[in-house]
């Protein structure tokens, strides 16, 4: 036994001199050849199969979706048997998620079948000198060929969901901007997003808005994320529409925030005049993500949406949507964006409005009656929602907020006002904020209430302008209708006397055709007279 176990000694120091002898002298074809062969010898005595799962995806400098989902699974995992972990900040950069480091080793256990994970590090060298050596990251899935069905059936199935679960529960939502790629080499793919995390911290509590109002759009808002298989039910995407609209001011874009908190969704802020044409508006709306809000605000400025659609030179297609409406403020036709109703009907309710799920698509503006009907009807903007003027209720809230009030007795001097003028709920919250330590709730509200006061003078004497613009317009509208009469007549009594003028003309002709005839006739008779004499 003592001799056997030298050889076998001896037979392995040997190899591991040899090894780096053959790796330098043998040629790269022939040493290529000899690891296919020798992988093809050894996977007939070897009783397992590996997968890997490698971070080489088709868009530039982002890693496959597949590695990142078996890298959150494994973070569960991992801190477990491991021994060397990675540690990364997870949501809300306060927690601290674990994953497996390179080269380390962890088990699982599916359905009592033992499956290992190994983190894999490869460094390829670059094809072209001065260039960086590529390196590749990768998990390997070991198990044995006998559970080949339930490893391929199941488990990969479990993994892939398990992992989405956990990334979804520790991941940093973010906030997504769309980014131009035409500047970019042809070799690089790179995202047409750029991203920051997400940190507004907004949320309907303290939205300053009518209490009954902010429940039913809450309770809109959590029925849809809930309705996953009903929709699948009816047939149709897993997405929803909001049109917000109202004054400036009003809190909009509070409210999308306060919507992505709810539901815990990112955002994708479309910059729609950064879009060159419906073809990279189609590409930016496939690399959203389920689970996201796609805002596009002040929609109204965005694209020509006013209801006129343009004219077309060249004979128009039998589809309505197909009019072009090009954006506005280009200068020069070659360079100006040609993103259409068509393109933005398509991507947000036509087939493209399909790809990924769980995604509502607000709109956002100031003017609603600008906007062309197609784009604002049911099915695409399902829900409108109205952010107009401060109520007493949005107000009561407001001061809540700022001011931990419920109960103030200047309240009813506040609630007479706000019935009396308008003011919009971001001019109410600046006069409610402490500026200084001396800013006590009593100060805040008198503020308050003097800037409601000041609208109000403001209101009447802009309607007392209004009025007297009418008024004046009334005034010259009269004299320019006396004026009018005045002409009329002269014009009248003008004509009338022309009538006149010819009507004695044509009886002077008259007479005078008349003497002419008689003295023709005169002549004639004394002609006669004088021939008679004759004879």
């Amino acid at each position: 036994m003592t001799l056997l176990w030298a050889s076998v000694t001896s037979s392995l120091t040997s190899i591991l001199l040899l090894w780096p002898i053959f790796e330098r002298s043998c040629p790269d074809g022939l040493r290529r050849y000899f690891y296919k062969y020798i992988s093809i010898i050894t996977g007939y005595f070897n009783p397992y199969i590996d997968i890997s799962f490698s971070d080489v995806s088709e868009v530039w400098f982002k890693s496959s979706d597949a590695y990142l989902t078996v890298e959150t699974y494994l973070s569960n995992k991992a801190p477990k048997s491991a021994k060397r972990l990675k540690a990364e900040l997870g949501k809300d950069s306060s927690k601290v998620v674990l994953s497996l480091d390179v080269n380390q080793r962890v088990m699982d256990e599916f359905r009592g079948v033992k499956i290992w994970w190994t983190s894999n590090k490869d460094v390829n060298t670059s094809r072209f000198s001065g260039y960086p050596n590529e390196t590749t990251m990768s998990y390997m899935l070991t198990f044995h060929k006998r559970y080949r069905d339930l490893i391929v059936e199941s488990y990969l199935e479990h993994v892939m969901k398990e992992g989405k679960e956990i990334g979804v529960r520790n991941r940093q939502r973010k906030l997504y901007t769309n980014c131009p790629n035409d500047k970019l080499p042809w070799y690089m793919n790179r995202s047409l997003w750029s991203s920051i995390f997400f940190e507004h911290p907004a949320n309907f509590e303290r939205i300053g808005l009518d209490p009954k109002r902010k429940q039913e759009i809450v309770d809109d808002l959590l029925t849809f994320s809930n309705s996953k298989n009903y929709y699948e039910k009816i047939g149709k995407p897993w997405k929803r529409g909001y049109l917000l609209y109202g004054p400036p001011g009003t809190g909009k874009s509070t409210m999308i925030a306060a919507i992505a908190n709810l539901l815990n969704y990112d955002v994708y802020d479309l910059e729609l005049t950064a879009v060159k044409d419906n073809t990279e508006l189609r590409k930016l709306m496939i690399e959203t993500t389920a689970k996201s809000i796609i805002v596009i605000e002040d929609v109204d400025c965005s694209l020509d949406l006013t209801g006129q659609r343009k004219k077309k030179t060249k004979k128009s297609s039998d589809d309505d949507d197909e009019n072009e409406i090009p954006m506005k403020g280009a200068k020069e036709e070659e360079k100006s964006n040609k993103v259409t109703l068509s393109g933005l009907l398509n991507v947000i309710d036509g087939l493209w409005s399909a790809c990924g799920g769980e995604r509502l698509i607000i709109f956002t503006t100031n003017y609603m009656e600008k906007l062309d009907p197609a784009l604002i009807r049911k099915g695409r903007m399902d829900k409108h929602i109205e952010l107009s003027y401060c109520s007493f209720e949005a107000f009561k809230v407001l001061a809540k907020n700022y001011l931990d009030l419920e109960n103030h007795p200047l309240f009813d001097t506040i609630q007479r006002l706000i019935g009396e003028t308008k003011i919009i709920p971001a001019d109410v919250a600046e006069n409610l904020m402490p500026k200084s330590s001396s800013d006590d709730a009593d100060k805040c509200l008198s503020k308050l209430i003097q800037a409601l006061e000041q609208a109000k003078e403001e209101a009447a004497k802009k309607k007392d302008e209004e009025e007297k613009l009418k008024e004046e317009e009334a005034t010259k509208k009269k004299n320019a209708g006396e004026l009018k009469g005045l002409n009329v007549k002269e014009v009248a009594q003008k004509k009338e006397n022309d009538e006149v003028k010819v009507k004695e003309e044509d009886q002077a002709a008259k007479w005078k055709d008349e003497d002419v005839k008689e003295e023709e006739e005169d002549q004639a008779a004394k002609g006669k007279d004088e021939d008679v004499k004759v004879e």
